[in-house]
């Protein structure tokens, strides 16, 4: 039996109550970071594998633990070459340094806006060939989501990069068929819609949507929403007139529109009564079109846009929709041929670079997935958090114990970021140093400030 350690917060078929899932913070901050991390657990459990997550633990100091239990480390990521994530990469970094055994990197992604500019990722550039070269000692390639962080590893000077795309989009294989069940949207059609919270102009398209559509469910994916359904406090004060659905006075939460699924697989599966899902979450269109559902996803930035493309999912970048955007019109604009008929080539891309990195595949050799997805069925997993779990009595002593306990192990978190965002800066202040050294040795002159 041959084992792997694969980087996920918990075992896939785990099951885990809301709380402990807030407290021990188990969706990776997104709960759409579950349907890429265990795919690729399903798709390496092969018969011949066992497959342990790490639970996100990166300690140089178990490097020897590691290469004496294990006999690979398989590292599915999603954006992680940004200024916010650099202490992270360090720490892999410095742990993969010491790992004697092969390191496999499943579509890593670099993050940018939607010109694909590359500038604001220099203050990292020397965390990110620190990574990436450690990566290759012990690896042929480097798989990536997109040409942009093919390109962008290019420019560091890589040329061992494949691009293969996210497991979260292999969880059946080569088999991934979606058709619209519809002739067209009506009135009383079942709607997904998805929202990042920081991504402002989907307000008015919230708002407009929620009028227009009875039976349109709010997926949230985020931890601070999950707090505010298991306390009753939203994430920030004066948040009441935002039309984003951020607070509990919002309609969405008043009317008990509101889900967020703690794992995958019930998540994908109540996703297949739906008509169509739509917004600017990458695995919350993802996991629609793994039901079957179609989808159509609003790119706001390089990640959500480079794995659109390389898919073909239907999508339009943000700046491009309107405020008065109708789901009926987007659902007869999406055209899913090309993902449809594109993918089996797609995933034979994927499953080279699996073999050509010695790691199997449950699909391999005509096999399927049958006796992974059995085990699924016999899991009770949790049902998608509502708003019937909010404690909305401020004098409740559940909500104050609950709401207090979360903030602290917020509160600690938060300090750790902050002193890790601060040597990020410092970095990039030594750098804008340097630079402006360079511009002075150059042409005799100060630099621009």
């Amino acid at each position: 039996m041959r084992r792997v350690l694969l980087r996920s917060p918990k075992h896939p078929l785990e099951v885990a109550s809301p709380d402990a899932t807030l407290d021990r913070n188990m969706i990776a901050s997104n709960s759409g970071n579950l349907v890429f991390l265990h795919a690729a657990y399903k798709l390496l459990s092969t018969p011949g594998t066992e497959v342990v997550p790490d639970r996100l633990k990166v300690r140089a100091a178990d490097a020897d633990a590691i290469n004496d239990q294990y006999g690979a480390y398989v590292i599915p990521l999603a954006n992680a070459f940004r200024l916010s994530f650099e202490p992270i990469l360090i720490k892999m970094t410095q742990l993969i340094e010491r790992l004697r055994i092969p390191v496999i990197v499943l579509g890593v992604g670099a993050q940018s806006n939607l010109k694909y500019e590359l500038d604001r990722l220099r203050p990292i550039e020397r965390s990110v060939k620190a990574f990436v070269s450690a990566v290759l000692d012990r690896s042929g390639t480097i798989g990536v989501r997109g040409e942009l962080t093919q390109t962008y590893l290019r420019s560091l000077g890589f040329r061992d990069v494949d691009v293969i795309g996210c497991p979260s989009m292999f969880l059946h294989g080569r088999h991934l068929h979606v058709d619209k069940r519809v002739e067209r949207l009506e009135t009383d059609s079942r709607i997904s819609i998805n929202v990042s919270p920081y991504v402002r102009s989907m307000g008015d398209i919230v708002v407009s949507h929620h009028a227009r559509y009875p039976n349109l469910t709010y997926i949230a994916q985020d931890l601070a929403t999950l707090e505010l359904l298991l306390t009753g406090h939203p994430k920030a004060t004066g948040q009441e007139t935002n039309k984003l659905p951020v607070h509990g006075s919002h309609p969405l939460f008043q009317e008990n529109k509101v889900r967020l699924y703690l794992d995958p697989w019930p998540w994908i599966t109540d996703l297949k009564s739906y008509d169509f899902a739509f917004g600017t979450r990458i695995h919350g269109n993802i996991a629609a079109i793994l039901a079957g559902t179609p989808a159509y996803v609003f790119a706001h930035d390089s990640r959500t846009l480079e794995l659109a493309r390389y898919f073909a999912i239907p999508h339009r970048l943000m700046p491009d929709v309107p405020a008065e955007v109708d789901a009926a019109d987007l659902y007869a604009e999406a055209d899913f041929t090309d993902l449809n008929s594109g993918h089996p080539a797609r995933f034979a891309t994927f499953a080279s670079y699996l073999a050509r990195h010695n790691l199997d595949h449950v699909f391999a050799n005509g096999n399927d997935a049958s006796d992974f997805d059995a085990q699924v069925e016999q899991v009770r997993f949790p049902p998608p958090v509502t708003v019937s779990a909010m404690v909305t009595d401020p004098r409740s002593l559940t909500s104050r114990v609950q709401s207090f306990r979360y903030r602290l192990r917020r509160l600690a978190r938060t300090k750790w970021i902050w002193r890790s965002r601060a040597a990020v800066l410092r970095r990039h202040a030594a750098w804008t140093s340097r630079l402006r050294s360079h511009r002075r040795g150059a042409d005799g002159r100060a630099g621009m400030p």
